[in-house]
């Protein structure tokens, strides 16, 4: 069989077998001899590592250019200080909080995202736990009518007389017949239950609905360094009425994609309650909640957030743990349920950071 067999091979008649020659181009050629004319040449793709190293503080953003001896493990109490964070930026030396020399006006702080399933609950709960083991006088307000924070401090929601819903819709009574001790020194919760969801529809006939909850907390500002409400999982009338009473929000925001297209959405109603009803009203900061290091898309969606929101993003990073469904079933934060836990330490942290932001007491 010779070459004349292959149509198109005649060319290579006379030429040492197993070889082929290059051809002299009469033109210049635009793509590598590889691709057609007509195909782009594809950028080379960056080669991954298919086992990520355990301490998940070792894997640089995709924006940063580290070196592991650059990392340090993330929230550690006994680790460096001034080393990259899960959020890809230097972690900041936080000083211990001082103890209050006085009591009050207290710093209202809201915890609120719409989307429900973010850690606002639990935020809310071991935030103020952790703030109340620096000697200032916490008061948390669940204004959820889930009743998740009461039940979340051991209190029963459908065993309560009075609940916050009596203490917005009837003026004879007071924030004293309301507020309840809890087990954790210094913290005390005023409960709610499904009654709440009823003042969201009364409170449309109101004069100045939207500053129905700052009227009823006036009295006691005085009497706590710290108030923080438990938002519901809504922009409805009683996340205004909460927002409208408070100096900052929090936003607890889970490292999950449909968690960040909500974020858009709040920061509207933020600006226009800053705009009509309370200029004073500042985010503290936005909380990464449910982080798992190992997986591209949490630390992708967190990358994504500090580009947007740069250092109004906390430095600390709230990681997944099966203890904090251990705490709701005791009714108790996770500082006194599992105090030497990561969790725990995790939240110590976010308290220096939040009280660096808002002086409290």
């Amino acid at each position: 069989m010779n070459e004349s067999t292959f149509p198109g091979t005649e060319h290579l008649s006379g030429q040492i077998p197993g070889h082929l020659p290059v051809p002299e181009p009469a033109q210049p050629i635009s793509a590598p001899p590889s691709l057609p004319p007509s195909t782009p040449p594809r950028p080379a793709t960056p080669q991954r590592s298919l086992t990520p190293p355990e301490n998940y503080a070792e894997m640089p953003r995709p924006t940063a250019k580290l070196t592991a001896e650059d990392l340090s493990p993330v929230n550690d109490a006994h680790g460096p200080r001034n080393k990259i964070g899960p959020t890809g930026r230097p972690l900041p030396d936080l000083p211990e909080p001082k103890p209050p020399t006085k009591t009050g006006p207290a710093q209202v702080i809201a915890m609120c995202n719409q989307k429900g399933g973010v850690g606002k609950t639990t935020t809310t709960i071991n935030l103020g736990a952790a703030i109340a083991e620096t000697g200032r006088k916490v008061l948390l307000i669940d204004f959820d009518p889930q009743g998740s924070a009461s039940i979340g401090l051991g209190v029963q929601p459908h065993d309560l007389e009075l609940s916050v819903y009596n203490l917005l819709m009837q003026r004879d009574i007071t924030p004293e017949e309301v507020i309840q001790p809890t087990r954790v020194e210094n913290l005390d919760l005023l409960p709610a239950n499904i009654d709440l969801s009823a003042a969201e529809v009364q409170l449309v006939q109101e004069v100045a609905r939207e500053y129905t909850l700052q009227r009823v907390l006036e009295p006691i500002l005085p009497n706590y360094d710290v108030i923080l409400i438990d938002c519901a999982p809504s922009l409805g009338l009683l996340t205004v009425n909460a927002l409208t009473a408070s100096n900052g929000i929090v936003v607890p925001l889970e490292c999950e994609f449909f968690a960040l297209r909500g974020l858009a959405m709040l920061t509207d109603t933020i600006a226009k309650v800053q705009d009509r009803l309370n200029p004073k009203l500042e985010i503290v900061g936005i909380l990464g909640t449910m982080f798992d290091g190992r997986t591209t898309h949490a630390r992708e969606v967190l990358d994504r957030v500090v580009q947007a929101f740069d250092e109004r993003v906390f430095h600390t990073v709230i990681r997944r743990t099966v203890k904090f469904p251990e705490t709701t079933v005791v009714g108790e934060p996770i500082t006194t349920y599992a105090p030497s836990s990561q969790a725990a330490t995790q939240y110590r942290d976010l308290a220096k950071e939040v009280l660096a932001r808002c002086p409290a007491g």
